[in-house]
């Protein structure tokens, strides 16, 4: 039975439909599969590299050459990338070197910043944070100790 036009036409326009069908389903199920991979790398962290070099008989990592800068616990920052590359070059485990100041570079601070009190009497506060009194124990302690 034909209703509007010739039955030519009522298969084109149902060619045209079938096509549109496929191609949606095909853009769906190639969203489900590719987001997923997407997405998969946005929680993890990049790992840095550390470059060091002296300067006097300090360390430097190429990242942050300041004293003041308290690295972040909640975002990748310079100074925190500099300081977990301290920490590693002294031989305090930071982790992944991955700019984000976490539990495991506050607890390797606090076990640097108790043994710069302890063997050296620097009486930095043991709190886990590099800040302007660990900082250059820190650069210091990397090229002593490297």
């Amino acid at each position: 039975m034909i209703i509007n036009g010739s039955r030519h036409e009522r298969s084109e326009t149902t060619l045209r439909k079938n096509i549109a069908i496929a191609l949606t389903a095909a853009t769906l199920i190639a969203g489900t599969v590719t987001a997923p991979a997407a997405f998969a790398g946005a929680g993890s962290a990049q790992a840095y590299t550390c470059r060091y070099s002296v300067s006097g008989d300090r360390a430097y990592a190429g990242y942050y050459s300041g004293n003041t800068v308290i690295p972040s616990s909640s975002g990748v920052s310079s100074s925190g990338i500099e300081a977990q590359c301290l920490l590693k070059r002294a031989k305090f485990d930071p982790g992944t070197i991955d700019g984000v100041f976490g539990p495991n570079s506050r607890a390797a601070t606090k076990n640097f910043q108790t043994l710069m009190n302890n063997a050296f009497g620097y009486g930095i506060a043991i709190d886990g944070i590099v800040g302007q009194d660990t900082w250059p124990a820190l650069r210091w302690y990397a090229e002593y100790n490297a």
